[in-house]
């Protein structure tokens, strides 16, 4: 279901300032270097009046004061470096934090988050970079825009109240300029990202799909269709820089109006008929220094309207609750499925994906799971992984209802081999110990020869410590599922689940990772997803589905 725009708001406002919350010790050590700033803004700003003064014949400065000025100078530049590390820090640790918990989020709802590939990719890396303006920039400046000027205001109100009430008037102007455009910049920043996110997800799928695209001959029409979403974002991005202009020649007018008014409350200055020479430069030299964390504010508030776009973006995944459910003390060492009139549905206008359906899988067992397309296979394996729950029903674990434990802990009771193996640009060796990290090399060469793989590694030219590509370049289809099989084998689970394992593969490797799979499920309960027949004459017991439901549950060969 599609947020509202106002639900949108406040989830990105509530997800803001809850990440803000968590980054205030951070935030407090920039503040303080920008009020150091200003407060060095206000002494080199006196010392240069005495200066100009002396200069008119009307005070008496030396070369003490020069100095003086001098030193205030090079101090506000280290004082500026020291406060840009503090509000760097302090948006990488925001970012690597709300990172890890996307991430993680993402990773908990592993296939039940029907988002594409690159709208994930987009909310990792476009979303959370976004936010990092917000932290280092935007919620210092806005303390800064409040605390400077007071303190700058003030100064100028010891030398001359009437100057110090027009900095004060001023000052106020700038919140009311930036309002006026952010009102648009935030919608702007938002349907920005969204044409982002869109060109994203695109792209990423188009790539993944570029073989297909070529052989249709549909490679021209889909470069027009991405530079058309490109320009889209080009469009909308051009908008919001438009508007970020717009805003920023707001504050250059209020500074101007600023000048003029010091400007004509100190006009005898030119006539050389101002009873207090250096007052009046002194207020008039504050300008700069009154405006500079206000310019710093205007700089930072599309920061700050980006932030919200993206924010209201990530919301809706930070603001799920955490899984919950019961933690496993240890992974025990047989597993009994039992599945009792489960029900599941993934849209209420389609029928159910299963309907009543009844099994037991005890330990050492394995139920192969036939059917056609849609009968209901991957959604028991699902189930069983975690990735959703029954809508109905009773599925459990050694009797225990599986909807008592987090996600999580299925997930330890399980090893897992699909249709494709997935595999990272790595070495054989690191791609098996992929699935225990801590497990030493010994066990990783016993996975690898239970599962068959040192068959075709010792004729490559490292064997196990050989480099493969991203997504199993080098590797064959069949040595690529020996792979998963070795991870399974490594992970040394209770229960194995398996969904389609041979599926795209030739008679002759399809029986060579059939017989590895043999060898894995013994002892384990395992439960295979499989349209092959080959697949029948390894396994003990077959359970036919349709519509999701038990068609014939029978041991193979009857």
């Amino acid at each position: 279901m599609a947020t509202s725009p106002a639900g949108a708001e406040a989830g990105a406002a509530a997800l803001l300032a809850r990440e803000a919350r968590f980054e205030r010790a951070r935030l407090i050590p920039p503040v303080l270097i920008g009020l150091g700033i200003a407060a060095c803004g206000i002494g080199q700003a006196l010392l240069i009046a005495r200066l100009l003064a002396t200069l008119l014949g009307r005070a008496e400065a030396g070369w003490h004061d020069l100095a003086a000025a001098g030193v205030l100078a090079l101090l506000m530049a280290v004082l500026g470096i020291a406060q840009e590390r503090a509000q760097i820090a302090a948006g990488e640790d925001a970012k690597a934090r709300i990172r890890a918990t996307v991430f993680s989020r993402l990773l908990a709802a592993g296939p039940a988050d029907e988002r594409a590939v690159g709208e994930k990719s987009a909310l990792v890396v476009e979303r959370v970079e976004a936010l990092e303006g917000y932290f280092a920039r935007w919620l210092p400046a806005a303390a800064l825009a409040i605390l400077g000027p007071l303190l700058v205001a003030a100064a100028a109100a010891l030398a001359d109240p009437v100057s110090g009430l027009i900095l004060l008037g001023a000052g106020l102007l700038v919140p009311v300029a930036q309002a006026i455009s952010g009102i648009g910049a935030g919608v702007a920043s938002r349907r920005q990202f969204s044409a982002l996110q869109r060109l994203s997800g695109r792209f990423l799928d188009r790539m993944r799909g570029l073989p297909v695209l070529v052989l249709f001959n549909q490679q021209e029409a889909e470069a027009q269709r991405l530079g058309a979403a490109a320009e889209e974002l080009r469009s909308r991005t051009m908008r919001v820089l438009r508007l970020a202009f717009i805003a920023s020649g707001a504050m250059e007018l209020i500074v101007a109006i600023a000048l003029a008014s010091l400007a004509y409350r100190h006009g005898a200055l030119v006539t050389g008929t101002h009873p207090a020479p250096v007052t009046a430069l002194f207020t008039l030299l504050l300008v700069p220094v009154f405006f500079l964390p206000l310019r710093a504010f205007s700089a930072a508030y599309h920061e700050r309207m980006a932030a919200q776009g993206a924010a209201a973006d990530l919301a809706p995944l930070l603001a799920a609750p955490e899984p919950e459910g019961l933690l496993l003390e240890e992974v025990p060492p047989k597993v009994t499925v039992t599945f009792h009139q489960v029900q599941l549905s993934y849209d209420p206008s389609r029928p159910p994906a299963l309907d009543g359906l009844s099994f037991r899988v005890l330990p050492g067992e394995t139920l192969l799971l036939t059917g056609h397309s849609g009968s209901g296979k991957t959604s028991v394996l699902r189930i069983l992984m975690g990735f959703r729950r029954p809508d109905g029903g009773r599925v459990a674990l050694n009797g225990h209802d599986v909807t008592q434990l987090r996600p999580a802990e299925l997930r330890r009771l399980s090893s897992y081999v699909g249709q494709r193996a997935q595999i990272f640009r790595a070495t054989i060796r690191e791609n098996i110990r992929f699935a225990r990290p801590e497990a030493d090399d010994a066990a990783v060469e016993a996975a690898a020869r239970a599962a068959q793989v040192t068959d075709f590694a010792a004729d490559l030219p490292q064997g196990l410590d050989t480099l493969v590509g991203e997504g199993g370049f080098g590797l064959s289809g069949g040595q690529a599922q020996r792979v998963a099989v070795a991870r399974a084998f490594l992970r040394d689970t209770p229960l194995v689940l398996l969904d389609e394992p041979t599926a795209h593969l030739d008679p002759g490797t399809e029986a060579a990772v059939l017989n590895a799979i043999r060898r894995l499920c013994v002892g384990r309960t395992a439960i295979v997803a499989t349209h092959a027949r080959a697949a029948r004459g390894h396994f003990g017991r077959v359970l036919e589905l349709q519509a999701g439901r038990s068609a014939s549950d029978r041991m193979a060969g009857d």
